[in-house]
């Protein structure tokens, strides 16, 4: 059996909806324990998701950490110039390259 190829999708600066501060605290520990997903090939950010890979952003180290062990981090363009984010992290993609990985992954996770 092979093992399925994962994409995690950001679109937002926190997990869930409610309280920022909190939201950001379970999306820094969820993306800790990401390694327990088998082949996680990427993480696609869009819209408020790209604040992440700012120099302000809450979970920066996790998301370094994670490009460090071959995960690709994928700001969408657009909306990187539309917040005006200084990217930390990852590397600046478009909407075309974002559906691309997408549609090879086996599984999106959408947060």
């Amino acid at each position: 059996m092979t093992a399925s190829k994962t994409v995690i999708a950001l679109n937002q600066d926190q997990m869930g909806h409610g309280n920022r501060e909190l939201g950001q605290k379970v999306l820094g520990t969820f993306l800790r324990k990401t390694v327990a997903l088998n082949q996680l090939e990427a993480i696609v950010l869009y819209n408020g998701g790209t604040q992440l890979v700012g120099p302000d952003s809450p979970v920066l180290a996790e998301l370094s950490s994670l490009e460090q062990n071959g995960v690709d981090i994928l700001p969408c363009g657009t909306c990187v110039e539309a917040y005006g984010v200084d990217v930390k992290v990852g590397r600046v993609s478009n909407m075309d390259e974002i559906i691309a990985e997408m549609d090879r992954a086996d599984k999106v996770i959408t947060l």
